[in-house]
């Protein structure tokens, strides 16, 4: 018969004549193992979410949440943040002279360290005044009082593939899991119809890092983003491509399962298995589920036109943007959007014409961006939806070929709206250059503790078991990472 697990809030009643398997834990080795199974009860009470069976049954975090899903906004390739979100009147001021202290690059062509103006007019917007650039950005300006600006982030390494690794798994190496792995593990998905870590990327291409965006690394392969398309049909092979006489799919999936069943019991411990088999449970509910929930065309005109789908420079992206809301209204936990592809799937890399190259992506992103926000806002799905838009790092304040900007990664800018976050709030501050984050600093891991914190968990007590070590996002101790309350509209929770 099949023990019920423990819990550590159990009552315990007289001793009963026949030995118990804890019993003979209590008064065998010294009372070693009952030390030991107290010290596992402890610590399985101490993780909460993320453990227990591996599945995609929605779970409770360790304390009330205030958000329930998260949208992230992926702006690859280091957006420049003295040209967008964070102005800087030094730069046009010493503009052609020698920056004040030596400048850390990365490509030829920046050695001079000599500082590279701007074009573009910046303004306060809302009720807030936070500053965006009116030449760029004007859209998320509009929604300034929802968005928090955090001008303090930095990074570990400036190339794009440690960067983006770093951005969504905490640090620099392959092989980690990516924050949306992470939430899916801990807290699953309200919808059993559908993937709890969507992707929606760009159908012409992949952005640099390619499927290590979204990888589960050693986690359950289940927790790992899954593509779905913005163009054609938005999963594929989801249908049987010659049809079938009635009852015989259905055949097939009952045999399927009985196979699959006898796999498991032969190999209890592959989670690679198991992730197939559910992957395939899954495929044959989505068939009833996927295509009403992707298909953007049910949205009204007003909606559509909220995103700029439908128009040649925004339809792309906003319809990634748009798909993410309805994916959210259906319980998805974590959707991934990518940038377009440009420039070999670095959209916001501007070695060279920056002026000429930056308006082209950003008029991409603006408006389906603030798009996103401003439509969860009014169908009250902000509050309890995070939405990010960052890239893996910054640009220097310096010029590069005379008509660039290098990579950056002492200082960025990262915008973090609804799920409790601060609207119309800027933290931190860089130098008078952007060069240098110099006030409350924000870490890549401390902004991925403050976003767990939200979701209503500890990142110092999600951890999972990997080579004989509990194994967190944030690499708690090692990172110190620490949860930001000024970023926050409450205290923290507990």
């Amino acid at each position: 018969m099949k023990q019920p697990m423990l819990t550590g809030n159990e009552s315990f009643a007289p001793v009963a004549p026949t030995m118990t398997r804890r019993s003979v834990l209590q008064q065998t080795g010294l009372g070693i193992g009952s030390l030991a199974l107290s010290h596992l009860v402890q610590q399985d009470r101490a993780r909460g979410a993320g453990s227990g069976s591996f599945d995609l049954q929605p779970k409770p975090g360790h304390f009330p949440a205030q958000a329930k899903s998260v949208i992230m906004l992926l702006m690859n390739g280091g957006p420049s943040q003295m040209d967008l979100f964070d102005p800087k009147p030094a730069l046009n001021k010493y503009a052609g002279q020698k920056h004040p202290e030596d400048v850390e690059s990365f490509q030829p062509g920046s050695e001079q360290d000599i500082v590279k103006g701007t074009t573009f007019k910046f303004q306060r917007y809302g009720q807030s005044g936070l500053d965006f650039s009116a030449d760029l950005v004007p859209y998320l300006g509009s929604v300034a009082d929802d968005v928090c600006q955090i001008r303090s982030m930095w990074s570990d390494n400036n190339n794009h593939p440690q960067g983006m690794r770093v951005l969504n798994t905490g640090k620099i190496f392959l092989g980690r899991p990516t924050l949306g792995s992470w939430v899916s593990y801990a807290l699953g998905s309200e919808n059993q119809n559908l993937p709890a870590y969507i992707v929606l990327r760009d159908p012409d291409g992949y952005n640099n890092g390619g499927t290590t965006i979204w990888t589960n690394g050693w986690l359950p392969a289940m927790y790992g983003g899954s593509e779905v398309q913005s163009k054609g049909a938005p999963v594929l092979n989801l249908k049987p491509a010659v049809k079938t006489p009635a009852g015989v799919q259905q055949a097939n999936l009952s045999l399927l399962a009985a196979l699959n069943q006898e796999r498991r019991k032969r190999y209890p411990q592959d989670s690679r298995l198991e992730a197939r088999i559910q992957h395939y449970e899954l495929a044959a509910r989505m068939q009833l589920a996927a295509e009403q929930t992707l298909d953007v065309s049910r949205e009204t005109a007003s909606t559509r036109a909220l995103y700029g789908v439908d128009q040649p420079e925004t339809d792309g992206f906003g319809r990634r943007c748009l798909m993410a809301r309805r994916l959210v209204e259906s319980g998805v936990r974590f959707i991934l959007v990518t940038a377009p592809i440009q420039h070999g799937g670095m959209p916001w890399d501007h070695h060279g014409s920056l002026d000429r190259d930056i308006p082209k992506i950003s008029r991409q992103v603006d408006k389906p961006s603030a798009g996103l926000i401003a439509d969860l806002k009014q169908r009250g799905l902000l509050d309890e939806t995070i939405v990010i838009w960052s890239g893996e790092f910054g640009r220097l304040p310096t010029g590069q070929r005379g008509t660039g900007r290098d990579h950056n990664r002492f200082a960025f800018t990262t915008l973090v709206a609804g799920g409790g976050f601060r609207g119309g709030y800027a933290h931190g501050a860089t130098d008078p250059f952007g060069y240098k984050a110099v006030d409350d600093l924000v870490s890549c891991p401390d902004l991925h503790a403050t976003l767990l914190h939200q979701l209503g968990l500890d990142h110092n007590a999600l951890s999972f078991r990997h080579s004989g070590r509990d194994e967190t996002l944030t690499d708690s101790p090692v990172t110190e990472a620490q949860v930001v309350t000024e970023l926050l509209q409450g205290p923290l929770r507990v």
